[in-house]
């Protein structure tokens, strides 16, 4: 069956009675530090902006999933999130799954809800991602990331991506630093290139109304930021914000009755790391050999891409993990343009990580809507001419030395 699904037009399905599915609309709140915001007013606002963009009401929908990954450690909920955060959007009566994945939440509920309408349990899926991650002590986010690693292995950690000891404070940046020291020792890669992977994301955030930070740069801008951890400095870190996204799932035959116009899922594929083990793939390379499998297709087919640049130097990793080109080639493709916004595959028209933003929860959900705005011809001066297929890579926490989930799914465009 895969092999006459050559053409990808044939939207997901896992087995001979998954059912097509479709993403019949989306919506995000803008991305940002936003004290005065909480999470119940987010989370509200994505949900209602997606459901009038599928044509489809609260009471239509069958399902709720609803990805957040620190409203525990950040706002004392720890349970019943998504019941909580949804209480007043009309939902509240519907099976609600809440979804905690690191970084990966809200692909996750995405999955899930992927899985929902193409099984048949039912027509209509709802999808969030909310994060409140802002917060007048700044050690209280940074506090809560460190949730995403093995607390067992936590100071092991520490001291095998900071030898001296020191670190900055910051888990995560210190890890991306210890990588993209090793990847420039790989592949010649220079602070100067990882600047670029910046200034191209601010470019395109500076587009995007939902962007946290809507400004171009220059490479001396970057370079001259403060240095967080050798060889990164501030704006090639992605920063702490708050926002939500959401997205309404729907199998093909419920979306042919709605005014609106639908973007196929291909492919939903998940996978969790096996960082333990030196002969495994990246657990990223791992879902995108499955996904594209799936949807059958392959990274050549690709008309754009969001992927998860937390740091700058993730893009050039994660570029050649996914296959859009050989090993070590990937910074050929960054100053050649190809992975620019006006280059043959666009990589984060959305501004990514670096310059939408990071709420962690909602950061999956954000790349789909943007995927499926481009999938729509709807991105504006960001829009990628005639995008076809696209793919989202969204990876979360750290076991070992790999991530510890990644989703990476795929859209087609139905317009073609």
């Amino acid at each position: 069956m895969r092999g006459l699904r050559r053409n990808g037009l044939a939207p997901y399905f896992w087995g001979e009675d998954m059912r097509k599915v479709m993403i019949g609309g989306t919506g995000m709140t803008r991305f940002g530090k936003f004290l005065d915001t909480n999470l119940r007013a987010l989370a509200a606002e994505a949900a209602t902006a997606a459901l009038a963009d599928a044509d489809t009401t609260a009471d239509e929908v069958g399902m709720v999933f609803f990805g957040n990954a620190a409203g525990g450690l950040l706002g004392a909920q720890e349970c019943v999130r998504g019941q909580v955060a949804l209480r007043h959007s009309g939902l509240l009566g519907k099976p609600i799954v809440n979804v905690e994945n690191a970084c990966a939440s809200s692909s996750t509920a995405f999955h899930l809800a992927v899985l929902a309408v193409g099984s048949g349990q039912c027509d209509v899926a709802l999808a969030v991602g909310a994060e409140k991650m802002s917060n007048e002590d700044r050690t209280v986010p940074i506090k809560a990331l460190e949730a995403a690693a093995d607390r067992d292995e936590f100071e092991e950690l520490k001291k095998r991506i900071s030898p001296d000891g020191a670190g900055t404070g910051s888990v995560f940046m210190d890890l991306y630093s210890s990588l993209a020291r090793d990847y420039a020792e790989q592949t010649g890669a220079t602070a100067a290139d990882y600047a670029r992977v910046s200034v191209k994301q601010r470019r395109a955030g500076a587009l995007n109304e939902k962007a946290q930070f809507q400004e171009e740069v220059t490479l001396e801008d970057v370079l001259e930021s403060r240095m967080i951890a050798e060889p990164l400095t501030l704006m090639m870190c992605s920063s702490i914000g708050d926002g939500a996204a959401a997205l309404v799932l729907m199998s093909e035959d419920y979306a042919e009755r709605k005014a609106t116009h639908p973007v196929a899922v291909l492919a939903s594929e998940l996978r969790s790391g096996q960082g333990d083990d030196p002969e495994a793939p990246p657990v990223a390379q791992a879902a995108a050999t499955a996904a594209y499998e799936t949807a059958g297709l392959g990274p050549e087919d690709l008309s754009v891409a969001e992927i998860h640049d937390a740091a700058a130097p993730a893009e050039l990793m994660l570029s050649e993990q996914l296959g859009f080109c050989r090993s070590g080639d990937a910074v050929g493709l960054l100053r050649d343009g190809v992975t620019a916004l006006d280059g043959r595959m666009p990589i984060n028209p959305s501004g990514g990580l670096l310059s939408k933003g990071h709420p962690i929860g909602a950061t999956g959900a954000a790349q789909l809507v943007e995927l499926a705005d481009q999938m729509r011809g709807r991105s504006g001066a960001r829009q990628k001419e005639g995008a076809r297929f696209g793919l989202a890579e969204n990876a979360g926490g750290w076991i070992g030395a790999d991530a510890a989930a990644a989703c990476v799914t795929i859209l087609g465009s139905t317009r073609h």
